[in-house]
């Protein structure tokens, strides 16, 4: 079998195209899943029990629940009870909301490993609860939390690919098209492979750098 990359070349520009919808999709749904996994995660370990449940139950929904199922729910779904999402917006809400519940849990075990001394030692100072966690806590936790939030950023990024079930014209939904126009079934999937390599590497050596960066204050 001979290998002829000459003609996925024309379309070039459109895989390009692709690559900025998943990066973009990618980059916003890590920024609502951070947003939801800090808040979330807080949740789980604050003193107090019914918020301890209902961060415990959205975890468990997202967790036990193929990310698939939550963007048709929120796509296909939600129009059911009058509201209507553009299908960019749905899968990046969906993106978000699913990587909420892995950060969320990410964020509880940065925390959990930050020594209970620390606690007690601003309770001494007389720090409230929010205080000791933004000043104390979190600080310390987000060196714990990074390395897992480097595989989850990797993760989402792969998993960004299913926005094509939505009709988004991202990386692997233009794999699709210029298969269905070339024929080149190998040389089109291993082009899309390798981009999604490329950006997955550039997410992996960014949150290094940063990890890097953050040890050294």
């Amino acid at each position: 079998m001979i290998l002829d990359f000459s003609i996925v070349l024309p379309y070039l520009s459109t895989f390009l195209k692709g690559t900025k919808v998943t990066i973009e999709a990618s980059v916003l749904a890590i920024l609502i899943g951070l947003v939801i996994g800090t808040i979330v995660g807080i949740g789980r370990v604050i003193p107090s029990k019914p918020i301890n449940l209902i961060a415990w139950l959205y975890v468990y929904v997202i967790r036990g629940t193929p990310l698939l199922v939550q963007l048709f729910v929120i796509y296909f779904g939600l129009p059911s009870i009058g509201i209507e999402l553009e299908a960019f917006t749905a899968g990046v809400i969906g993106l978000g909301i699913n990587s909420g519940g892995y950060v969320a849990e990410i964020v509880r075990g940065g925390i959990e490993a930050v020594p209970k001394g620390q606690i007690e030692a601003a309770k001494v100072l007389g720090l409230n609860y929010l205080q000791t966690m933004w000043h104390i806590i979190l600080p310390q936790a987000i060196r714990n939390m990074l390395p897992a939030l480097g595989n989850e950023f990797v993760t989402l990024v792969k998993e960004s690919s299913l926005l094509s079930t939505l009709a988004i014209i991202e990386l692997t939904m233009v794999g699709q098209q210029v298969r269905s126009v070339t024929f080149a079934s190998f040389e089109v999937f291993i082009v899309v492979a390798l981009i999604y390599l490329i950006i997955t590497t550039v997410v992996s050596m960014l949150v290094r750098y940063i990890e890097r960066k953050w040890q050294v204050r």
